[in-house]
């Protein structure tokens, strides 16, 4: 096996330097995520049930806690496979801290981006703008004036708005947390630039690259980033597989236990769809922990759990999460510890997880029972089409922001434009911050050759900034204030 150090990918480097110990540095990103923005309106952005008033129910937040608690789990699972002589070759002995905190934080960070309404709200963003871009004023002018090849890759970029390369957009653009590139890398999930398509990439990587990982406004930072940490193109961080694998255990339980909460389940008809799918995707019943199989295992979950006079389902998602998380966390770790060097070059293109094992099929169970039978429900749907009318209603609202030319939305920024009032009002309901982050990205050298062109991307990308850092109710409550005052 080729030399493997662990040193070279956990490292104090961030793009502002300072301080000389890798622990307190790690404990300095600690606290800048732990205490900034994103994290906190995470409180608001609901798991499965957007605008959800029962507390039992997920938030993000609550979401995100779990992952991290699962994320600590693989870690020590991970160094308790290793030997002693095996942590030394790979650097890994006086790294365990670091690792630890590295994974829990990213766990923490990773739905950061995601816009209100979950994968519904990053639908509605992308298909307003696929929709609609193309007839906004200046990206007809443009069109006429510029080739495809200069337009293409912004078109494609800004119709494939995604919470992952959003998160990476939090970190440097928005909110410049200075965090260390260890830590920025560890949540980088995708490693596929925005403005390229997909099948632009190579096959060996089209796992690591299926959707896009950040957009061209951080592309020179995450090349900083990839340089400092000996990262290949397209290829991932050792770390981010391990917060992959903790969000991918927690969030196929998460959703049944809420749906059960929200009466869309009993847990004797969850026990029968999780029985009978199970058994679609994992015919020859290999054993689940010990010698047991998943049927017995499920059996004695439902058993246990009818004993309990206060409260069954809390008891059956407990001894549900120790039968089968455990399993799952132990084969995660394995899969770590076994394709080493795929792992640590990045390269490894699949979920650990995702290996046609019996582990695998138990996570696609879960994941399956789920799609069929809680997100097809008219509740649930119902709250997506909501989702769908509120970001579709919002872009539209704001849309004579879009429509203007560069000159006269510059005037509205220099606080001019007394005779658009109402795209004048509207661009005064945009977040300082956000106004902040665009202007500055205008003043620093632009990736793109065309300044009309890259004023342009930068005013959609300010919207949608905007719309996506809200969270459901703000959301909510600001479609119901504008269509009011139309």
């Amino acid at each position: 096996m080729p030399h493997i150090d662990f040193r070279k990918k956990i490292s104090l480097a961030r793009p502002r330097p300072y301080g000389s110990n890798l622990q307190r540095a790690l404990e300095s990103d600690r606290g800048r995520i732990i205490n900034s923005a994103p994290i906190r309106r995470l409180q608001q952005k609901t798991q499965v049930f957007p605008l959800e008033r029962n507390s039992a129910v997920r938030s993000r937040l609550t979401h995100s806690m779990e992952v991290q608690q699962v994320g600590r789990f693989i870690v020590h699972s991970i160094y308790d496979r290793l030997s002693e002589n095996e942590k030394d070759a790979y650097g890994l002995s006086s790294l365990e801290r670091a690792v630890e905190s590295l994974v829990e934080i990213a766990c923490l960070m990773h739905d950061m981006g995601n816009p209100p309404f979950g994968h519904c709200g990053e639908d509605a963003i992308n298909r307003w703008f696929t929709k609609h871009l193309k007839e906004l004023a200046p990206m007809q002018q443009l069109l006429q004036e510029l080739s495809s090849e200069t337009t293409d890759p912004i078109i494609h970029e800004l119709c494939h708005f995604d919470g992952n390369a959003q998160a990476i957009r939090l970190v440097q653009s928005l909110h410049r947390f200075n965090l260390t590139y260890s830590q920025a890398a560890a949540v980088l999930k995708y490693t596929r630039p925005a403005t390229e398509r997909a099948d632009q990439v190579p096959t060996d990587k089209n796992y690591l690259t299926k959707k896009v990982g950040y957009y061209i406004t951080e592309n020179s930072y995450v090349n900083s980033l990839m340089d400092e940490l000996e990262m290949a193109k397209y290829c991932r961080h050792p770390l981010s597989y391990i917060m992959e694998a903790a969000d991918d255990i927690s969030y196929c339980l998460a959703d049944l236990e809420d749906a059960v909460e929200k009466r869309i389940l009993s847990l004797e008809t969850l026990t029968e769809h999780l029985k009978r799918t199970f058994a679609e995707l994992e015919p020859d019943n290999r054993p689940i922990k010990g010698k047991h199989c998943f049927d017995r295992l499920l059996d004695n979950v439902y058993q246990d759990a009818q004993n309990d006079e206060i409260s069954p389902t809390h008891k059956f998602f407990i001894k549900l999460r120790v039968e089968m998380v455990h399993p799952l966390v132990n084969h995660a770790s394995e899969q770590f510890t076994n394709n080493l060097e795929a792992v640590f070059n990045g390269d490894l293109n699949r979920a650990l997880i995702e290996d046609n094992s019996q582990f695998h099929a138990l996570a696609k169970t879960f994941k399956q029972v789920a799609i069929n039978h809680v997100f097809n429900d008219p509740e649930v749907e119902n709250l997506e089409l909501q989702g769908y009318k509120i970001i579709g209603g919002l872009l539209e609202e704001y849309r004579p922001l879009l429509d203007l030319d560069t000159d006269t939305f510059q005037k509205i920024v220099r606080g001019e434009g007394r005779k658009l009032p109402v795209e004048r009002r509207l661009f005064n309901k945009l977040s300082r911050k956000h106004v902040a982050a665009y202007e500055i990205a205008l003043k620093e050298e632009a990736p793109v050759t065309n300044p009309t062109l890259w004023e342009f991307y930068l005013r959609c990308r300010l919207l949608q900034d905007y719309i996506s850092g809200m969270t459901d109710q703000f959301a909510f409550d600001e479609y119901k204030t504008l269509l009011v005052s139309d």
